[in-house]
């Protein structure tokens, strides 16, 4: 009886091992990690300050103003002035200027030949005043360009496209005889806003 037991004990041991061999062991299961994206404000702080070189340069912001009047200023207008002959936004709020005085009045589809002669390009006109910057600091045109309420309603890849497309903003690198252009060139700022996007749109602190 004894020696019937110690073999049934004996199988089963036997039968248990033989089975542990069967089963392949199995791996720990793996986590797949999220992907993070890496924002580093040292290079978005760069690629900011090549936009705002261009939306502070007299070119871009002398037509955005938060009052009614364009601006002239600019290395060879000496010091800053409301545009001559009484210029202003228009009645209605336009920016295209007051019946009588429509900025197309003088201001042609393209620029004047003539050393400081009106400047011209498609639908001259103001910005609107939600989009005025005129006189503010960097990190206010930052903050401003990145709030659709006070940037035309737009993402900034919107912003970067319309800085890229639109022929009248575009006019600020090709501004005719006499006139300082705003720098790089169009394809640039598109360029430089996109990599400021990438890298968090930081804002600097004034």
């Amino acid at each position: 009886m004894r020696r019937a037991i110690l073999l049934t004990i004996a199988a089963t041991l036997f039968a248990a091992a033989a089975l542990a061999q069967e089963v392949a062991p199995v791996a720990p299961e793996t986590v797949p990690q999220a992907e993070t994206t890496l924002v580093d404000p040292t290079v978005g702080l760069a690629e900011w300050q090549t936009i705002h070189d261009v939306f502070a340069h007299p070119r871009c912001a002398n037509c955005h103003v938060d009052d009614d009047h364009p601006r002239w200023s600019g290395a060879h207008y000496g010091e800053t002035r409301f545009h001559a002959f009484n210029v202003q936004r228009g009645a209605d709020g336009s920016g295209f200027g007051n019946p009588g005085m429509r900025c197309m009045t003088c201001h042609f589809e393209s620029n004047s030949n003539v050393l400081h002669g009106p400047p011209g390009a498609p639908s001259w006109h103001l910005a609107p005043v939600e989009m005025a910057w005129f006189g503010k600091s960097s990190a206010e045109i930052c903050a401003q360009i990145k709030d659709p309420e006070r940037n035309g309603g737009r993402t900034l890849s919107e912003v970067a496209e319309h800085v890229r497309d639109d022929a009248l903003v575009a006019w600020g690198w090709a501004p005719g005889p006499g006139r300082n252009p705003a720098p790089g060139s169009a394809e640039e700022t598109f360029a430089a806003i996109e990599r400021w996007s990438a890298a968090g749109a930081p804002c600097p602190i004034d």
